[in-house]
């Protein structure tokens, strides 16, 4: 792995979170990711479930975590099972996990090799009445493979059929919304990692440029501060692109007068920064760009300040929308009469921007968290307010990640990197 080692005690205090919360008698079983294959010999490159991640640090494929807080051996009330290593494997693959290694990195003692756990599985289910499946309840989820996690469930319920079965993810929806100190440290990493790239994208970005050129000077970057690269696809949207809401294909030439919006974040460690910017082309802001653009910008600064405890997501979201209203009315986009003439399940602003301001960030860009409870202090929320108008050939989307704190506003981990416009204009000339 590119990053230094995560401390074990991470791992420890998350185990303790989920295990406080299981029923009497019963395990929970989490599995790693597969490695994908491609065609011929060829594979996606491999990334690790982020539950087993989240639980245990092991970051390796055919890995298995059980845990079982009442089981009748304090040996097996934590397992971590990995793929038995070897010489062939490491002069073949490179270095695996030893069992001792496994130890360090997860804090769990007892480790087996991946090829015992259907015998030891076996006898801690004559011990256990329920067991905890990992299914994905997230909701932006839309797998259609079949993983590994699913091909255990299907097997599990076959071999025993006498259990009762429950889920882990609500449990999991709860602990891993709210970040701990070394969760918020490891975002951090993250976030700075992308303020070196976009500071670097501002030096480079001229006339004539193209937006894959840009992606490759932003992963250098990452890459040479540790980073695996990309959190997810990044966005690099000049002229109208930018009005395409997932644009990827970044193959188009920016053009002079034109802003590029970039969705773009590295992750370190497995977690994920989330970033957007736009800047213009040539340096400067048109006028009407830069009215635009203050306009967004205000627009996120009032909705950071609503992210406190206590607060209902679906309520902040309309706060939001009311914001906007306002601003696109200011903007003349918007007349009193679209506002009063507004459908209640797509109100005016929507016209302009149409996608939500937030959502929880952390192992996951889209993370798990809690959408329908209030609000809690350590969640980790973006905050990405955007206007987007074809007809102007202009969409601008500002987006930073925060903190929600006890007490007082929001603590944004990109607080460093540029966004008002006068700098950016600075920075680029």
């Amino acid at each position: 792995m590119k990053y230094e080692q995560i401390n074990k005690q991470l791992f420890i205090k998350n185990r303790q979170k989920f295990t406080a919360q299981m029923k009497p008698k019963s395990v929970a079983v989490f599995n790693s990711n597969d490695i994908y294959p491609i065609s011929a010999d060829s594979t996606m490159p491999f990334e690790q479930h982020s539950d087993i991640f989240y639980l245990s640090g092991a970051d390796q494929e055919e890995t298995i975590l059980v845990l079982f807080p009442d089981a009748l051996s304090a040996k097996h009330r934590e397992i971590l099972f990995v793929r038995e290593t070897n010489e062939h494997i490491a002069v073949w693959e490179g270095e695996k996990l030893t069992k001792e290694r496994a130890t360090q990195v997860s804090g769990i003692k007892t480790i087996y090799w991946l090829s015992e756990f259907d015998k030891i599985f076996f006898d801690l289910m004559t011990e256990a009445d329920t067991i905890y499946f990992n299914t994905n309840e997230h909701y932006r989820q839309a797998v259609e493979t079949q993983t590994r996690e699913d091909r255990f469930i299907i097997k599990c319920k076959q071999d025993f059929p006498a259990h009762q079965w429950a889920k882990s993810n609500p449990i999991l929806q709860e602990i891993r919304g709210i970040k701990e100190v070394e969760e918020i440290a490891l975002m951090q990493k993250a976030c700075d990692i992308t303020e070196k790239g976009f500071r670097r994208i501002l030096k480079y970005t001229k006339p004539g440029i193209w937006e894959y050129e840009l992606e490759a000077e932003f992963i250098h970057e990452l890459i040479r501060n540790r980073s695996k690269g990309f959190a997810y696809t990044p966005i690099i949207a000049s002229g109208n692109n930018a009005n395409v809401l997932h644009y990827i294909e970044n193959n188009q030439k920016c053009l002079s007068g034109d802003l590029i919006l970039m969705d773009v974040g590295a992750e370190y460690a497995n977690y994920s920064s989330d970033m957007t910017r736009t800047i213009p082309v040539n340096g400067i802001f048109t006028k009407r760009q830069k009215e635009v653009y203050n306009a967004v910008l205000r627009v996120k600064n009032e909705a950071t300040k609503l992210l406190v405890p206590g607060t209902l997501w679906a309520d902040y979201h309309k706060e939001v929308g009311k914001i906007m209203t306002s601003e696109l009315l200011g903007l003349g986009l918007l007349d009193k009469a679209d506002v009063k003439n507004e459908k209640k399940d797509w109100p005016a602003y929507k016209k302009y921007f149409m996608h939500g301001t937030s959502h929880h960030i952390g192992l996951d860009t889209h993370d798990y968290g809690a959408l329908k409870t209030p609000m809690k202090a350590n969640m980790v929320f973006t905050v990405e307010p955007g206007i987007y108008i074809p007809a102007e050939k202009m969409g601008i989307r500002l987006e930073d990640d925060v903190v929600i704190q006890t007490n007082g506003a929001p603590f944004n981990l990109m607080r460093n990197i540029p966004i008002e416009a006068d700098e950016i204009e600075n920075l680029m000339n």
